[in-house]
């Protein structure tokens, strides 16, 4: 109806309007491309999933081993089936993936979110495949052969069953895609149950290289292939059932969601699932090439994080059991240090609801492990980065009016990580004597140059002293606005002191956030750009004292305070945009290879820029901001391979340029306000689950036009570059007239700048009524 809605809103406007129309023709899923950012910059590629939003089954081609570039791989060795690997050829029999192994060529792909198809070219095989939420359907064409195989791999601790004479079944074990899992004394099982479409005419298995006739396998590097003989142009079909509940369970969901063979069916099903949750943003205006950037940013923004809730019920990494869901999906797979910025705020204004189930679902990982996650995977929680930033999805989800979940056991958790827990880096567990001079004196302690690290909790990533000082003062912010909000006095002037130790590691000799030691001394010599060994942790997380020194969010008035007034602020910030590295830029990228994505020192392609260029908002300058965000996204950001500045992160990268291209940003989550950009369309509408809408009109905006001249919401003037989050929720239009030259009095006046210290305020911003 929104599709339809929007072209309607089209043939109003007119002839002018024509080409409009005949470009929104497509639908939104048409936009999507998700072999952008098939290159990294420097680290991490992503990943052309079919899926379909917030699925479990996330499907993707499994390219050459070893090339991190999966848009650059040469081979693909075959197909997700749960944990186990499904490839078709022809011809010779093997008993492991590179036997199977075919080149394929781009130029005879098709990737979409709902649908792949590649051609295996060294066997002439077409290989096809779409998803359901936890089944996976393949249909592979072959050549005439009489040796056509379907082979199924698995790696270590697995188990194959042949059930029948057209069914496999099995496991393997899972210990979660980033890191080792804290409680990796405890296995995960991946389970999977997969039929074809025709019955096996021979099969033989495998266990390390030893072929057999045996209808079960167990143990590492064990395998099934079928051997059949095939005329030109047959097919075969291939459902796929995963769980991690059971094989008996990835039986029922492949049964439940794909009962049949009709493979075209599921293809358009998931078609339509993905352009009612892409509609959920309808646009008008913009290139090509800005809509299929948005719109796949948009698909990426809405992939996790993931339900695992199956038949009502849901596997636990966190205690290793299986539980009743109690009405509520049970979601798992998520990088709160990466996603609570921007991803989990986009999510929250689209389907607030399954955000509230996220957080019941952190709820019940807190119960059943005794702390609350911060990098969740379905094998249990993952010792990933710093901070406890579950206070700040939690917090800004709460704010904003949505409230059900358990509150007060919500709290529980946030005041024990916060203080029981400790803030090592890449560390879980409960406080060394490292996090006790941070209540005690302030701030997290760095070595002295040339000093030798002695506490043995202390991991290969270092202390990052400087960062996580300045990201638990943020998380205990927070911490002290839902202390606020739930009547806890005495604990809102405990945790509001302890928000306060940003300012204990910024050097107003140096004008830099710096580390000191555990005397609370200034670590000398100290280089803002080039401090702090390899990626610079010693001091910060993954980048430097050039960006770090503007993350205070909760604070940014305090922060300005700090560098005597707006102007200096404003000064240290256009440099940021600006200054060079120090060194070559070789070198400075081969200390920093997450800082990718730059201008000047900041880093595009790292989570720690994401909100600075929106901080011109508060210090009186606000056309700046509009200025850099349409320069990131237009230098940054393409519709090629290359297109994206640096690790997606699950999707956070992307999410901040979904925000950021409609015109606003969180600069803080937990205040439930946003901040006003540059939008690059003519006209967006926010579909909410309310049933109202939210609409930003850009009046003449183009390229050149990025600059806003006034602003009306609802009518009435918006002198302000801010708006609350009930603006939306209670449906409005913002309407900004975009003019080619920075309107410097708008916006500007210290009164104009947005709040980000206090508590209590969604009665006015944020409560959806």
């Amino acid at each position: 109806m929104r599709s339809l809605a929007r072209i309607a809103f089209l043939m109003i406007l007119g002839g002018g309007a024509l080409t409009a129309f005949g470009q929104h023709l497509k639908e939104p899923v048409d936009y999507v491309s998700p072999n952008i950012g098939g290159i990294g910059q420097l680290l991490t590629a992503t990943i052309p999933y079919v899926q379909r939003p917030y699925g479990m089954a996330r499907i993707a081609p499994i390219t050459t081993p070893g090339i991190t570039d999966r848009y650059l791989a040469d081979k693909i060795y075959g197909f997700p089936a749960g944990p186990a690997t499904l490839m078709a050829s022809v011809g010779k029999v093997g008993t492991d993936a590179a036997t199977y192994a075919s080149e394929f060529d781009h130029d005879f792909e098709t990737a979409t979110p709902y649908y792949y198809a590649a051609d295996l070219q060294t066997w002439g095989i077409r290989a096809e495949f779409t998803a359901t939420n936890q089944a996976v359907f393949y249909r592979f064409t072959f050549p005439a052969s009489p040796h056509a195989h379907l082979a199924i791999n698995l790696k270590s601790g697995s188990e194959l069953v042949v059930v029948g004479n057209n069914a496999i079944q099995g496991s393997e074990r899972f210990d979660g895609p980033i890191a080792k899992t804290v409680h990796s004394g405890r296995e995960t099982l991946q389970y999977f149950y997969v039929e074809f479409s025709r019955p096996f005419s021979s099969y033989q298995t495998w266990q390390n290289g030893n072929l057999s006739q045996t209808a079960k396998q167990t143990g590492d590097r064990i395998g099934f292939v079928t051997d059949s003989p095939l005329s030109a142009g047959e097919s075969i079909e291939v459902r796929v059932g995963i769980s991690y509940i059971s094989t008996e369970q990835a039986r029922r969901n492949l049964e439940r969601e794909i009962p049949a063979c009709n493979f075209e069916r599921v293809k358009s099903d998931t078609r339509a699932e993905w352009n009612r949750s892409l509609d959920a943003i309808s646009t008008v205006g913009g290139t090509e090439r800005q809509r299929t950037i948005f719109y796949t940013a948009l698909y990426r923004s809405l992939g996790r994080m993931t339900d695992i809730t199956e038949d009502g019920r849901y596997f636990s990494g966190f205690d290793h059991a299986v539980h009743d869901a109690q009405g509520h999906d049970y979601y798992v797979d998520d990088g709160l240090w990466d996603t609570y910025r921007s991803l989990h705020p986009l999510q929250l204004l689209l389907d607030p609801k399954r955000q509230e189930d996220m957080i019941r679902s952190y709820i019940s990982m807190y119960e059943q492990s005794g702390w609350m996650p911060s990098f969740p995977s379905a094998a249990g929680e993952q010792a990933v980065m710093i901070g406890h930033h579950a206070d700040a999805f939690i917090l800004d989800t709460y704010e904003k009016g949505y409230r059900d979940f358990d509150a007060e056991k919500a709290y529980e958790a946030m005041r024990k990580n916060a203080t029981k827990a400790t803030m090592l880096p890449w560390s879980r567990g409960p406080l060394t004597s490292l996090d006790k001079i941070y209540f005690d004196k302030g701030f997290f302690p760095a070595l002295s140059v040339g000093e030798r690290e002695t506490v043995p909790e202390v991991t290969p990533e270092r202390r990052q002293s400087v960062s996580v000082t300045l990201e638990n003062s943020y998380d205990d912010w927070c911490v002290a606005q839902f202390a606020k909000a739930l009547g806890k006095h005495e604990d809102e002037v405990y945790f509001n002191k302890l928000a306060h130790n940003y300012e204990n590691v910024f050097n107003p000799a140096i004008g830099f956030m710096a580390p000191k030691d555990a005397d609370g001394k200034w670590i000398e010599p100290f280089d803002p750009k080039l401090g702090g060994g390899q990626g610079g942790r010693a001091y910060f997380t993954e980048v430097n004292s050039w960006l770090y020194t503007f993350n205070v969010q909760h604070d940014v008035p305090g922060l300005i305070h700090l560098f005597g007034g707006r102007d200096a602020f404003n000064a240290k910030l256009d440099r940021l945009f600006v200054e060079q590295y120090g060194t070559s830029k070789f070198e400075f990228l081969g200390q920093f290879p997450d800082a990718t994505g730059l201008v000047g020192l900041y880093a595009q392609g790292n989570e720690p820029s994401f909100h600075v260029p929106y901080l011109y908002d508060f210090s009186g300058q606000p056309w700046k901001t509009q200025r850099r965000v349409r320069q990131l996204m237009d230098v940054w950001y393409d519709d090629t391979p290359l297109g994206i500045p640096g690790d997606d992160d699950g999707g956070a990268t992307s999410s901040w340029y979904v925000l950021s291209a409609i015109g606003f940003y969180p600069v803080c989550p937990g205040m439930p306000v946003y901040e006003i950009g540059s939008p690059i369309f003519e006209r967006t509408v926010i579909h909410l689950a309310n049933g109202k809408q939210f609409t930003i009109v850009a009046h003449h905006v183009s390229a050149q036009n990025k600059y806003i001249q006034s602003a009306q919401l609802n009518g009435k003037a918006l002198n302000k570059p801010w708006f609350g989050h009930s603006d939306i929720a209670n449906g409005g239009t913002l309407t900004l007239e975009m003019v080619d030259r920075p309107n410097v009095q708008w916006g500007s006046a210290p009164e104009a700048a947005p709040p980000t210290t206090g508590g209590g305020s969604a009665t006015s911003l944020g409560t959806e009524r």
